[in-house]
């Protein structure tokens, strides 16, 4: 864990996305959120497969690694951003990115049921903990929330969410998956997810918007580039590394930045609930992992 090769991509793609929490706020300000992810991985796509084959690595996939790469593009690159950009329209980017954090928890229970894995109970006691403290900062959303917001609705998409990406987890870690260069695949799968994510649009917003704020394409170009096309080769590459419960830590630094920014930028103010709550959840999640590490 302590050497560069493992500590540099821990570090970068743990503060990488803890700063892309607070970035989609601005892609949804007047903007469809499907059209604001649909633009996100139509800049991404080309930038990926353009690393694939710097990499030298294999583009050609057989049919069978193709089907794995649709399943992985329409879980993870379609329903798990479409799910996360709507449910920020509701409740704060850090909320979201908490509840994220709990990515773990579905994690173990669909690895449990498809790959055999057992689940230790130091795990089940640590997310238990984790769970509760992030169901004290959802009690201060909803208290918080004005008349007319809906964060209900908003829990219900993250939830949606972060169902959507421990599928993508868990299916691209089979025997099919280990056999495929991981920046192919995810260029494949994200090529699947961004037609997917264009037809979708088209249907629920109606024709393209063309924002004229160059805040909202230089936040396009950083979720595509650095938060996308940076980000995902280092993390699923981590996953095979030291394995999917230890890479799990960096959920924790992703937390610690995505509630920083929206303390500084969106106005989140902390109080005894929350406080605790959040207290909860960071000392969960580490019980959680440090359990199924071992």
């Amino acid at each position: 864990m302590l050497s560069p090769r493992v500590l540099v991509p821990f570090a970068l793609t743990g503060t990488i996305w803890g700063s892309t929490w607070f970035v989609i706020t601005g892609q949804i300000d007047g903007v469809p959120a499907a059209w604001s992810v649909f633009y996100r991985f139509l800049l991404a796509c080309p930038a990926l497969f353009m690393v694939a084959v710097l990499m030298g690595k294999r583009l050609r996939l057989n049919a069978r690694e193709q089907l794995l790469a649709l399943g992985v593009g329409l879980a993870q690159f379609s329903g798990n951003f479409l799910f996360v950009y709507h449910a920020e329209m509701h409740i704060t980017s850090g909320i979201v990115a908490v509840m994220f954090a709990l990515l773990m928890v579905p994690n173990a229970i669909f690895a449990r049921m498809f790959i055999g894995e057992k689940v230790q109970g130091g795990f089940i006691g640590g997310s238990v903990v984790a769970i509760a403290g992030v169901a004290m900062l959802l009690v201060h959303e909803w208290r918080a929330a004005p008349l007319d917001g809906n964060v209900g609705l908003g829990i219900v998409l993250a939830i949606g969410g972060m169902l959507a990406a421990s599928i993508a987890n868990v299916v691209q870690a089979n025997p099919t998956g280990r056999g495929v260069p991981m920046v192919s695949l995810l260029a494949w799968a994200m090529l699947y997810g961004t037609i997917f994510d264009l037809f979708f649009a088209l249907a629920t917003a109606g024709p393209p918007p063309l924002p004229e704020k160059w805040q909202f394409w230089a936040g396009t170009a950083y979720l595509a580039l650095i938060g996308s096309v940076v980000t995902f080769p280092l993390h699923y590459n981590l996953v095979r590394e030291i394995g999917a419960g230890r890479t799990a830590y960096n959920g924790i630094v992703t937390v610690c930045v995505a509630m920083l920014l929206s303390t500084l930028f969106e106005g989140y103010r902390w109080t005894p609930l929350t406080a605790g709550g959040a207290g909860l959840a960071l000392l969960g999640m580490g019980l959680a992992l440090r359990s199924k590490s071992r």
